[in-house]
């Protein structure tokens, strides 16, 4: 039997303030598992969980409850310098590019066996010149070729966004309302009210 690249297990985040009576403030549950090599789109509206989603996936955010297994090993037990090996989350601020300098060195370094398992890409600046899209794209494809996973949270607001999603993503989660939800192609991704709602017009793209 093989050992899933990824497996989420009753994951739930909380947080509460006040001294004397505690108070919920935010809530995220999670349960999915990625079996193998993909590339997921990943989307929902702003303050949804989806950074502290990631930030659990890669170990730097201890979840209340639950467990992450990365390659049959939980995220929150390996020495903190093997988690990068595991999962590894590129941050916003990290991928901004200008179009001007040269391409990341991440980028170009070959998918060798000490390569993370998976990649997060936390709404990447996709610019629109000097084929920076297509290097991405085609990195993305590297990796999933290499037996990586790619999570690629965007924040769509340009069609060409849902180009993306709908053209290179295999399956997708939406994070909303406190729960991630599973959806297997991108028309049952459509399918889904809470996703509708949040692309508006760009649901008929």
């Amino acid at each position: 039997m093989t050992t899933p690249v990824l497996e989420v297990r009753n994951l739930k985040k909380t947080y509460s303030r006040g001294l004397f009576v505690r108070k919920q403030t935010f809530s995220l549950s999670a349960s999915f598992t990625i079996e193998g090599p993909e590339i997921i789109g990943v989307m929902g509206p702003n303050g949804a969980g989806k950074t502290t989603l990631f930030e659990m996936l890669s170990g730097s955010n201890v979840p209340t409850s639950g467990q992450i297994l990365c390659g049959g090993r939980d995220i929150q037990t390996v020495k903190y310098r093997e988690r990068d090996r595991m999962v590894i989350h590129y941050h916003q601020s990290y991928q901004v590019r200008s179009v001007k300098k040269t391409k990341p060195d991440f980028m170009l370094q070959p998918a060798g066996s000490d390569y993370p398992l998976v990649h997060i890409f936390d709404e990447p600046q996709f610019s629109t010149q000097d084929g920076y899209i297509g290097f991405m794209l085609s990195f993305f494809k590297k990796l999933r070729a290499s037996g990586r996973v790619v999570m690629l949270c965007v924040h769509p607001y340009e069609p060409f966004h849902i180009d993306i999603m709908r053209d290179h993503c295999e399956r997708f989660l939406f994070v909303a309302g406190g729960q991630v939800a599973e959806l297997p192609t991108y028309g049952r991704l459509l399918e889904h009210t809470g996703v509708r709602d949040y692309l508006g017009a760009l649901a008929d793209c």
